[in-house]
């Protein structure tokens, strides 16, 4: 594991970030409205909540169920955000995802970007997982500490998508960049119109500690928290939406969304200095032959 640098040195940092760092996508033009207007839930409608004005969604996960809720639209690349407050206390077992995916289900041919905060023991680090499927085959995961409590407040998690690069945001911050090669390949998405969808479950058998820390339902129900969901992307119309073949004319698909900023760059090799815990690109054990997307640079 990384040496962990000083918390008050990473808050100093990040608030630094924070009042430097309003990209192009900050400016963006993009969509916010209420639940119903953009998403419908998949399952246990009772595990549901909004607040009275209904701005902030609770998904809540007890013993005999979880809860999930997905888009109306698909879409093929653009800039999607969410604000999201995680499960607080002893969370140890619990899986909140937040993720893209072509179908509705773990289809075998299905294409996959994904956002999952894996619980813990009270007093314990909360872990972020990505991941990327193309055609059904996952196994790129990374995982990164946080530089804050995402139990505390909300946070927002995005992601940018489009035929040069998917970029996985924290709080504006790139913590990983998936560089397409220009090819014909089998591990950068880019075909498939997706959804976007959230859920919490239970993950006991892997999420904490490899499954050693199980999940103490004393402490249930287990509740997730989202607002502010914003999307500026092209919405997938059948048979073929027009956008798609002119997606240079908006923002996240032109040349400077191609490639990190100057700006991205630095917030980029501080996060891989300091927060990054595990990399499939470096898991030899694993891949003894690295896959071929490991060899694409992340700064071009």
């Amino acid at each position: 594991m990384k040496k962990r640098v000083s918390p008050m040195a990473s808050l100093f940092f990040i608030s630094a970030l924070a009042a430097a760092f309003h990209s192009s996508s900050e400016a963006a033009a993009s969509s916010q409205s209420p639940f119903e207007d953009n998403f419908s839930i998949m399952w246990s409608e009772n595990h549901f909540k909004t607040s009275e004005d209904g701005n902030t969604w609770f998904l809540s996960l007890d013993k005999e169920t979880g809860c999930g809720f997905q888009t109306k639209q698909r879409y093929r690349f653009g800039w999607f955000s969410m604000k999201l407050k995680l499960v607080g206390g002893d969370s140890a077992g619990v899986v909140t995802a937040y993720y893209m995916c072509s179908e509705n289900g773990a289809g075998p041919e299905r294409d996959e970007l994904d956002f999952e905060f894996l619980g813990n023991r009270t007093g314990q680090p909360y872990l972020i997982q990505t991941n990327v499927y193309k055609n059904g085959v996952g196994g790129r995961e990374m995982r990164h500490m946080l530089w804050f409590d995402p139990t505390e407040e909300f946070h927002s998690y995005s992601i940018l998508w489009n035929d040069h690069q998917i970029v996985f945001f924290v709080d504006r911050v790139p913590i990983r960049v998936f560089k397409n090669n220009g090819e014909k390949n089998d591990f950068f998405p880019n075909e498939k119109p997706m959804y976007l969808f959230s859920s919490i479950w239970n993950a006991d058998d892997w999420a904490t500690r490899g499954g050693l820390e199980k999940t103490d339902w004393k402490k249930a129900p287990f509740v997730s928290s989202y607002k502010d969901f914003s999307v500026d992307g092209c919405q997938w119309e059948d048979p073929y939406p027009a956008c798609v073949s002119t997606t240079t004319k908006k923002w996240w698909d032109q040349y400077q969304a191609w490639h990190l900023t100057d700006s991205q760059k630095m917030d980029f090799a501080w996060v891989q200095r300091n927060l990054v815990i595990y990399d499939y690109c470096k898991d030899t054990d694993r891949y003894p032959k690295l896959p071929v997307e490991c060899s694409l640079s992340p700064w071009g």
